[in-house]
């Protein structure tokens, strides 16, 4: 089993930068790929970043490409998201997710985690 908690989420003007964070218990955080996911009011939820069990090899939805940056911290069982240059359209309910899968790479479907946090409300006015 493995608990996600995340934070960091909050008002921000566009242009402006948040950190989010999601703290890991349970299960060995190393052992599994880490994503962030996000949904938009009245959206589906969406791929945002995901990154392997070492901290390498990001992946990035193009809308956030260049602007966000996934990280993680295996000793302190987090991971985290850098946004910056936030935009309206980042407004969402962002969730950090876990993936217990081995494979190359980490996934960008929702369907394919299998931990998820309770998420944290993220808001940009223009």
């Amino acid at each position: 089993q493995v608990h996600l908690v995340e934070s960091g989420g909050g008002l921000v003007q566009t242009g402006g930068s948040l950190r989010l964070s999601c703290a890991a218990s349970g299960r060995a955080f190393s052992a599994y790929y880490m994503a962030w996911f996000r949904q938009p009011p009245g959206k589906e939820r969406e791929f945002v970043a995901c990154i392997n069990r070492s901290g390498g090899e990001p992946r990035y939805a193009d809308s956030v490409e260049a602007r966000f940056a996934i990280s993680r911290d295996n000793v302190q069982n987090t991971v985290y998201l850098q946004m910056n240059s936030l935009k309206p359209e980042d407004t969402a309910v962002y969730y950090c997710a876990a993936d217990l899968e081995l494979l190359a790479s980490c996934r960008t479907r929702p369907s394919e985690y299998d931990y998820w946090g309770q998420g944290t409300q993220v808001a940009v006015s223009s």
